[in-house]
């Protein structure tokens, strides 16, 4: 499984890149996974297009499904799921052997045409978070998700 959680702008807490840096590191000893700042909304939808980063490459618009990705944004009017139905949304995506793209977006969240681009919508839940803390809680989330995969104790014992 091939993964990428991307987040606008630069992180300005040390402490939130590197507990991004720890769980990106705890995951990648289940899947390929990668964390990616990109500078705005336009960067993730071409990439989950499979444009790559540079928005203006216009020329990419016909690159194969292999190239694209699933577009799952945090937002709070996504569905909420338990950490167990998150391994489950994972396992799925596993058969369909698409590659996701998580994607945090900045403090004014995303527009209704990346809404509209996005093949999931999660929500961490009803309260409101930072969105540098928010990324952290999705990639712990997604590191707990394959240990329950797995079934490693780190599900149960924390």
């Amino acid at each position: 499984m091939k993964i990428k959680v991307a987040w606008i702008g630069k992180t300005k807490e040390p402490a939130i890149q590197a507990l991004t840096d720890e769980y990106l590191k705890r995951i990648s000893h289940y899947a390929e996974i990668g964390g990616l700042t990109l500078k705005d909304e336009a960067s993730i939808v071409s990439l989950a297009r499979g444009e790559g980063r540079n928005n203006n490459n216009r020329h990419n618009n016909n690159k194969s499904k292999k190239d694209r990705h699933k577009l799952v944004l945090l937002d709070s009017r996504g569905k909420q799921l338990s950490s167990e139905e998150l391994a489950e949304f994972l396992e799925r995506e596993q058969l369909n052997a698409m590659r996701l793209l998580f994607a945090v977006g900045g403090s004014d969240g995303f527009s209704e045409e990346a809404r509209r681009e996005a093949g999931f919508t999660l929500s961490l839940g009803k309260m409101t978070l930072p969105h540098e803390l928010a990324r952290v809680v999705l990639v712990e989330q997604l590191y707990r998700a394959f240990t329950i995969i797995k079934n490693h104790p780190y599900h149960l014992g924390h």
